[in-house]
């Protein structure tokens, strides 16, 4: 469906919920062999010699107008908080996905430099506090929308970073790469890739308590904007279905301030036919400002991997999940080290349920989570060879799976130990503590140096990244 975040000025033909039921099912789970992969990147933007210090909006808004004039294959966004994001064309291979948006980082980062700008690889600032850099009336709207489920809206909107691979839906028959196994075990791998991936411990200079607390921000902002739908085995109608009974979160004006319903489904919209009756572009809209762990649009959108540390951290969560739903022996390897995880969600829904929450909050500390990340990375390990890896990307997720899988340890583990070392050195001086981080979360690195600089458990992976 687009994305358009425009107004409202097409045609205005009113769309039934039967209408709506058959566009969803038809549109969001397009089937077919696997053979594109994508990945979305989300940066943090800080000051390269101060990046405690929040960077003006009229240097944000200088630099992001001298990105403009740089040609790049990939799309490049700005979120509502100044976070950058590139989002690749869809690729034939996993090599040529990591290719496009290497070279794309590199010229966005040459650039950047220049203005004396970096980007970070964080999944939730550890300094900055909510500030909105976009003025839109679709910002407008959902930071009213969400302000009403308290401050979590506008910590995801201004101060979150991800990684997100896109994947094809899959084949229509039943087997490892059919749609209906491919969505539930994305749903439930998700969960291990929150643990393995997590990258965000940090909020106000303060440990909130979870390895993940951008995971944790998506939770809080409640089910019916941020959860998924009940798995079963029609992904079909589950989706539309929940499309249907999400809360609506503006209606859309041409001119002056959108509409910010309190309460109104879509499904409510179409029946009640007020404060105007919904057109197809109304639901194309809705459908993007639903905000799921797993999001069908055509293909699958996993949305739950905090961005990664290093400037090609991300390439690793990339080749991890394109093999573990690529290869149809790896993607067996998977169903089967998951399946038990399933009961630890208590039959809820994907975030809000204690496996999610656990793996949020503990990471791999959680001895399951653990054994099933372990099992993946190897299975991962011996797939990607045959998606046409390079030895450095299959380097990578080795290192990888040695310095945190093997360890019960993630990327987070690493930011909470340099807080805690910058406190035992205050203390030893006998001054004042420094709070999170006297010099950047990860180190060298930050100033454009390869993180195996400061890392003490030695290499840090390379990654990189693409979308469809």
């Amino acid at each position: 469906m687009s994305e358009s975040a425009g107004g409202c000025s097409t045609p205005r033909t009113a769309i039934t919920e039967a209408e709506v039921e058959a566009l969803v099912r038809g549109i969001c789970f397009k089937t077919g062999p696997p053979r594109r992969l994508g990945v979305e990147v989300e940066w943090l933007v800080h000051e390269l010699r101060e990046p405690r210090l929040p960077v003006s909006p009229e240097r944000l808004e200088a630099a992001y107008a001298a990105l403009r004039t740089v040609p790049l294959r990939s799309a490049l966004t700005i979120e509502p908080g100044g976070q950058l994001e590139l989002s690749s064309p869809p690729a034939a291979s996993l090599m040529e996905c990591v290719g496009t948006v290497s070279a794309d980082l590199d010229a966005v980062r040459t650039v950047l430099r220049e203005d004396g700008l970096v980007l970070v690889g964080l999944g939730h600032d550890p300094w900055q506090t909510p500030r909105r850099f976009l003025r839109e009336p679709r910002y407008d709207a959902m930071e009213a929308c969400l302000d009403r489920t308290g401050p979590a809206g506008r910590a995801m909107m201004c101060t979150s970073a991800s990684v997100q691979v896109c994947l094809d839906a899959g084949y229509e028959e039943p087997g490892p790469l059919g749609h209906v196994r491919r969505w539930w075990l994305a749903h439930q791998l998700g969960a291990v890739l929150v643990a393995v991936f997590a990258n965000s411990p940090i909020a106000g200079h303060r440990p909130t308590g979870w390895l993940s607390t951008r995971q944790l921000r998506w939770a809080q902002i409640g089910a019916g904007r941020a959860g998924g739908p009940p798995l079963d085995a029609d992904p079909r109608g589950a989706w539309a279905r929940h499309v249907l009974d999400a809360p609506v979160m503006c209606v859309r004006r041409d001119g002056g301030p959108w509409d910010v319903p309190e309460g109104l489904t879509f499904r409510e919209w179409t029946r009640s036919r007020a404060p105007r009756p919904p057109t197809r572009d109304d639901l194309d809209y809705h459908v993007t400002t639903l905000f799921p762990p797993v999001r069908p649009r055509g293909h699958l959108e996993l949305r739950m991997i905090d961005e990664q540390p290093g400037d090609d951290g991300w390439i690793v969560p990339l080749a991890v999940t394109a093999a573990l739903f690529e290869d149809p022996e790896a993607a067996e390897t998977a169903y089967r080290a998951v399946k038990p995880l399933a009961e630890r969600t208590g039959g809820r829904a994907a975030p809000h349920n204690p496996l999610w929450r656990d793996a949020a909050r503990t990471g791999l500390a959680d001895p399951e989570l653990r054994e099933v990340a372990a099992a993946c990375f190897a299975a991962a390990l011996r797939a990607l060879p045959g998606l046409g890896a390079t030895a450095e990307v299959i380097d990578a997720v080795a290192a990888y799976q040695e310095r945190y899988v093997a360890r019960g340890r993630c990327p987070a583990d690493d930011l909470l130990d340099d807080l805690r070392d910058g406190h035992r050195r205050a203390a030893a001086r006998g001054t004042p503590s420094p709070g999170a981080h006297a010099r950047h979360p990860h180190g060298a690195h930050f100033h454009g140096t390869h993180p195996q600089a400061t890392h003490r458990h030695g290499t840090h992976p390379h990654g990189k990244d693409t979308r469809p």
